[in-house]
């Protein structure tokens, strides 16, 4: 039994779970607590963290038993075969959607000097131009003072301005 990721049409995350469920397949779709202001109130939501996925713990052969569901486009691959997802990174985005809540996904690309803001950390607020950047990681410079530091960042701590 494996972890696998499964595109979904638009929208259709939580009705692909839920079908998966019905169905015996043990499915994961991590949902996000939001609250939305409307004119007339506040209501809280739960959104799909990850738009277009669930992910299946199966076999491989279930898993293509499974794409019978409804909303279920195909199986995410890499290298031709289906994409197996290791056990430690689901429990992974389980603790966190348990230890935070308005979590957004967005994929951040840096390229070299570009302008960059820090997000954390001593130097929260500075202004950089990224070096070099390689895997999750960043070297920044930094001008402050007339003096030119440099520091290696997690991308993540970094927002382009």
């Amino acid at each position: 039994m494996h972890w696998y990721a499964l595109y979904t049409k638009p929208r259709w995350e939580k009705k692909v779970a839920s079908g998966l469920e019905e169905a015996g397949f043990t499915a994961y779709c991590p949902l996000n607590k939001s609250v939305r202001q409307w004119s007339d109130r506040k209501k809280v939501v739960y959104e799909p963290v990850f738009r277009g996925y669930v992910f299946i713990n199966c076999t491989a052969r279930q898993l293509w038993e499974s794409l019978k569901i409804a909303g279920i486009l195909a199986p995410v691959r890499y290298l031709g075969k289906p994409a197996v997802i290791r056990d430690e990174e689901i429990q992974t985005v389980r603790k966190f959607l348990k230890e935070f809540e308005d979590v957004i996904v967005e994929e951040l690309s840096l390229e070299k000097s570009a302008r960059v803001r820090i997000r954390t950390g001593v130097l929260m607020d500075y202004e950089g131009t990224i070096v070099e950047v390689y895997g999750n990681r960043a070297i920044v410079k930094i001008n402050s003072l007339g003096l030119q530091l440099s520091a290696q960042f997690n991308k993540k701590d970094l927002e382009k301005i």
